[in-house]
Parts: C-alpha cells; sequence; structure tokens
C-alpha cells in the first residue's frame, strides 16, 4: 500500500488540473462536482491508508531509494499522524466544498472552475506537507500552500479590503518560508541530507562534542520560525485575524480548522525527527520555548478573541488561543502530551470549522459579521443558532465532545498550575462565542453601545451570494452539523482515545501509553470550563451597559495595527525571542 502515498498528493492535484483545462466548458455545477469528487476520492484513500498505517510505511517516489546509504529522493511516510493528518486535511477540503456549493456570486463565464481548482490545490499542498519525509519537500508543498492561500484570502479582489489581506498574509508567510528555507540549507551543509531521519542522524554524527552548536541553533530558529508563522503563534499571529477577517468562509474553515494544526505538526514531527538526538536542541530548552509561547499565544489569543465584536475576527482569536493550548501539550514532549494534541486537533478542527459556517450563514443571510448590529436580528435562525450555541459549549471542552477529551488529557499531561491556563483559556473563548449566540439570536440583554475599543465591528461586509439570502441554504447547516457530530464522535466512540493515542506513539520518540480515555479529573475540569463560560457570558449579556475595554489591553489591540511592515518587525521579534530561549542548551553544550 505504500506505493499509493503519492496519490494523496497526486489526485486533488489532478483533480484541479483537470478544471483548469476543462473549466472554460463546464457548466458550474459540472465544474463543483468534479471539485467535489476529487477531495472524496482522496478522502477515502487517506482513510483507507490510514487503516493500514501500522506499522508505520515508508515511500520513495519514483523508485529513487537511498544507494550505499545516501539518499537523492523524495521520501513520504505514511505513519499514523501523518496519515491522520492528510485525512483530516482531506475531509475538511471535502466538507467545506460541500458547504461552498452554489455559494457564491455566479463567477465569471469560463471561470466556474477557478474555485473548487484552488481549493484541491491547496487540500493537495496540505496532504504532500502532511507525509513529507524530507524537509527540502516539505517546505515545497508549505510554499505551495501558503500561494494558494494568499489567493483564496483575496479570492474576491474587487474588495480592497481582500487584498490588503491576502498581501499581509503572503508577506509574513513568505517571510516565514524563506527562514525555513534558510534553516533547511544550513542542515544541509552541516549532514549533506534532506530526509528528516538521516538529517537526525547525521547532526548527532556531526557535533563530536555531542551537543548543538551555532549552526544548530540557527538552522533550529529558522526553520520553527517558519513553522510557528504557519501555527499563527504569538508574535507571529498578526497576520492570521486580518486573513480571516476577508477570506471566504469555506476558506476560513480550512485556515482555522486545518492549516495552522498543520504548523504544530511541523513542530512536533521536526523536532522528534531532526532536533531530538544528541546532536540537536536539548530537551529541557525545547519544552521551556514551546511553554512560553504555548502560553504567551493562548492568553493572548484569548483576551483578543473577548475584546472582538467582529464575528470572524472573535473565531480567529479564538484559533490562535487555542494553538498556544497545542504548544503547550506538545511542549512538555511526553507521550501523553502528544496524544491530548493530536485529540484536541482532531475535536477543534470539526468545532471550529462548524463555526465559520454558522458566521458564514450570518454573513450571507444579514451582510454583516458585527455582533452589535445583529442584535436580535437572526432569531428565526434556529437551527443555525441551536449549532452555534453546541460549537461554543463544546469549544469550552463540554464532555463529551473531542474537544473536551483533547483537553482532559492534555490536563493531565501538562498538571500543575498549567491546567489554569487550559481551564481559563478555553472558558474565555467559549465565553465569546455564547455572548455572541445570546446576543445575536436571542436578543437578550440590552443593544450594546458602540465604543472606541473596537478596531473592527464587520458591519461593512458584503454577502459572498448574489445578494442576501432569504433562507439559508440546506448545505450550510448539515455540513455544520456533520463536522459538530463528528467532533462530538471523537469524544465518544469507545477507544477512538486509545487508537490515536497509540498511533502517535508508535510514530513518536516516546514510549507507548496505557489509554487515553476519560478520566473524572478531566471531566470535573472540562464541566467547571463549560459552566464558567456560560456564567461569564450570561453576567456579560445581562450588564446594562458593556464597560469599555480595560486599558492594560489597549497596547494588545493596538499591535494588531493592520501595517505590515510591523508584523514583519514583530516576526524578528519572535524569532530572536525562540534563539534566546533555545540558546542555554548551545551555551551548556
Amino acid at each position: 500500500m505504500r506505493h499509493l502515498l503519492p496519490l494523496l498528493v497526486a489526485v486533488p492535484l489532478l483533480g484541479a488540473a483537470l478544471l483548469a483545462a476543462a473549466g472554460r466548458r463546464l457548466p458550474r455545477a459540472a465544474a463543483e462536482l468534479t471539485g467535489i469528487a476529487a477531495a472524496a476520492v482522496t478522502a477515502a484513500l487517506s482513510l483507507v491508508l490510514l487503516l493500514g498505517s501500522s506499522p508505520p510505511m515508508v515511500e520513495w517516489v519514483g523508485g529513487w531509494e537511498p544507494v550505499g546509504g545516501e539518499s537523492v529522493g523524495i521520501e513520504v511516510i505514511g505513519d499514523g499522524p501523518s496519515l491522520g493528518m492528510a485525512a483530516l486535511v482531506s475531509l475538511l477540503a471535502l466538507s467545506a466544498l460541500a458547504y461552498s456549493w452554489r455559494y457564491f456570486d455566479e463567477p465569471p463565464r469560463g471561470h466556474a472552475g477557478s474555485f473548487p481548482a484552488l481549493m484541491l490545490v491547496f487540500q493537495g499542498a496540505m496532504c504532500g506537507f502532511a507525509i513529507a519525509g524530507d524537509l527540502f519537500n516539505a517546505f515545497v508543498f508549505f510554499e505551495l500552500m501558503s500561494v494558494v492561500a494568499y489567493a483564496l484570502t483575496g479570492y474576491r479582489i474587487d474588495e480592497a479590503k481582500a487584498v490588503q489581506g491576502a498581501l499581509t498574509f503572503g508577506v509574513v508567510n513568505s517571510l516565514g518560508a524563506y527562514g525555513m528555507l534558510a534553516g533547511i540549507a544550513l542542515l544541509y551543509a552541516r549532514t549533506g541530507e534532506l530526509s528528516m531521519t538521516k538529517i537526525g542522524r547525521g547532526l548527532d554524527g556531526a557535533t563530536g562534542h555531542g551537543g548543538p552548536d551555532a549552526l544548530v541553533l540557527a538552522a533550529f530558529v529558522l526553520v520553527f520560525t517558519g513553522l510557528l508563522v504557519k501555527a499563527a503563534t504569538v508574535p507571529f499571529h498578526f497576520w492570521l485575524p486580518d486573513a480571516h477577517a476577508v477570506a471566504p468562509t469555506p476558506v476560513c474553515m480550512l485556515l482555522s480548522g486545518v492549516m495552522v494544526e498543520l504548523g504544530v505538526y511541523g513542530v512536533w514531527r521536526v523536532y522528534g525527527t531532526v532536533f531530538a538526538g544528541p546532536g540537536g536542541i536539548p530537551a529541557a530548552d525545547l519544552t521551556r520555548a514551546l511553554l512560553t509561547l504555548g502560553v504567551l499565544t493562548a492568553v493572548t489569543g484569548a483576551v483578543m478573541c473577548w475584546y472582538q465584536r467582529h464575528i470572524k475576527r472573535l473565531l480567529a482569536f479564538s484559533t490562535i488561543a487555542h494553538t498556544g493550548l497545542f504548544l503547550v501539550a506538545v511542549g512538555v514532549l511526553t507521550p501523553e502530551g502528544d496524544d491530548g494534541a493530536a485529540l484536541y486537533i482532531l475535536g477543534h478542527a470539526g468545532v471550529k470549522a462548524a463555526l465559520f459556517a454558522c458566521a458564514g450563514a450570518l454573513l450571507d443571510r444579514f451582510g454583516s459579521v458585527d455582533e452589535h448590529a445583529l442584535h436580535g436580528r437572526a432569531g428565526r435562525l434556529r437551527a443555525t443558532a441551536v449549532l452555534f450555541a453546541v460549537g461554543g459549549l463544546a469549544l469550552a471542552g463540554l464532555p463529551p465532545f473531542g474537544t473536551g477529551l483533547g483537553k482532559a488529557v492534555s490536563e493531565e499531561a501538562v498538571g500543575g498550575p498549567l491546567t489554569v491556563v487550559y481551564v481559563a483559556v478555553s472558558a474565555l473563548t467559549a465565553a465569546a462565542v455564547l455572548r455572541v449566540t445570546a446576543r445575536v439570536f436571542f436578543g437578550l440583554g440590552p443593544p450594546p453601545e458602540d465604543t472606541d475599543a473596537y478596531e473592527t465591528s464587520g458591519s461593512e461586509e458584503e454577502p459572498e451570494t448574489s445578494g442576501l439570502v432569504g433562507r439559508v441554504p440546506d448545505t450550510m447547516t448539515t455540513v455544520a452539523a456533520v463536522l459538530l457530530a463528528a467532533a462530538l464522535a471523537v469524544g465518544t466512540v469507545p477507544g477512538f482515545g486509545d487508537l490515536v493515542a497509540r498511533s502517535v506513539d508508535e510514530a513518536g520518540s516516546g514510549g507507548a501509553r496505557a489509554s487515553a480515555a476519560w478520566t473524572a479529573h478531566g471531566v470535573l475540569l472540562g464541566l467547571l470550563s463549560a459552566v464558567l463560560a456560560v456564567a461569564l457570558a450570561a453576567v456579560t449579556v445581562t450588564r446594562p451597559r458593556r464597560p469599555a475595554a480595560p486599558a492594560w489591553t489597549t497596547p494588545l489591540r493596538r499591535l494588531q495595527s493592520g501595517h505590515v511592515g510591523d508584523y514583519v518587525a514583530w516576526l524578528l521579534v519572535g524569532a530572536s525571542l525562540l534563539a534566546a530561549l533555545a540558546l542555554p542548551g548551545v551555551l551548556g553544550g
């Protein structure tokens, strides 16, 4: 079955090529069905391969296998985590394409296949990154995914905001990619290899004193800067809210549902394969770096999420906050932490994609995603209201959702004061979603007053359909319901947590873990987060007048300036911070 691995990239790219070649002659329905079919075939193939991923598979594309221990070919890996991410990518791409059925304005004649073609290239690039076994081709797919994401973010090119958001996305992510490429060049100069496994062995053999040196530190910082930019980790995160505010809703479903998570996956994969040996970065230094950046990301994202009225930006900052929690779980460098992060990512993908689907329904029904302007206007959208409320509770980690199971396993792994971060961040982000639910769908509380605390309102957005829809299409609500059901299945299907744990542990360097199941402690903390979220939302909504944002949040909010030069400067600050956090290992060596 290993020979089928390259098809995870080839099938969506061939589908995109077919749409590009024949799209001018295909009617819109045929073009969109072609895109859905290609995504569905890739999803089915990824699931079949995932079921056969034990023991892990390795394929050298084109038969260019190593000779005498030296390799020049393209290596792809088929283990549980890589194929699990490919399956997640493909299922979400299929959901986004189904959601976008007859969704946008009627495209110009001859361009009916442009959007599904771009979505398929995006899917193929993300699958390629997930299964890449050598660093250079991981970079190639990393850059391809970025380029297509730029185009998809600015798809509504007639709007200046969309172009600006896409430009910001492009500049920041391109700089991250260039840093990653420079780091790969340093590793190649040191080891003469591009295969991740062989680079790791080469670093161990090349550093005679058994520890990292300045070149290894520089390569680590450059490669991880690129990955952390993609993961939208603070202070590399500024591009994400700006992109989500302007990107089409189906694109947001992929950006927050899986692309950001691929950055976290890349951190786990590259460190464990390349830098975890004696010649790499000591575990204590990586733990310090990831825990520091993870907590900073989680807290910053949660605070910024709470003070948004633009619903899509609110959900984007929620993604940033939860990315920080994923990084903390990965950063403890234990099998339990890896298992918790994997389950958390699976549950979060379905929940966040469903919430964006509901936000898209509001945009196309009312032409606004402004929490204040929509106060009480969406009362007739009962199905969407229920889905949005359930999504908010799932975001809090309410048992038995997969987000709750992932949160519970992660809390067991990190322990101590970091558990407080998990409870507080999940409660605050969920409370923001529940606050929107109460105000927009149920009209609870007095209408909020406008203040100068908000930089972006979302009241001047344009619907993504040909006009305001009188009724939300069934495809929108059905896709959101299926995604939430999938997130629920992650936490309720018997043995699923243990299956994910065995798959992750088999691919990682840690020992096998006994179980990744619900515990009384995890259930209680999940219920606590949900209760706190409901209480906080209720108190906020019932207040007679919304207080202005505290003064201490002003500098934090002003950092999200929209100026790409500011974001580039913060990227350099983040790279310097990452180097400083990892430096003690080099000095100690």
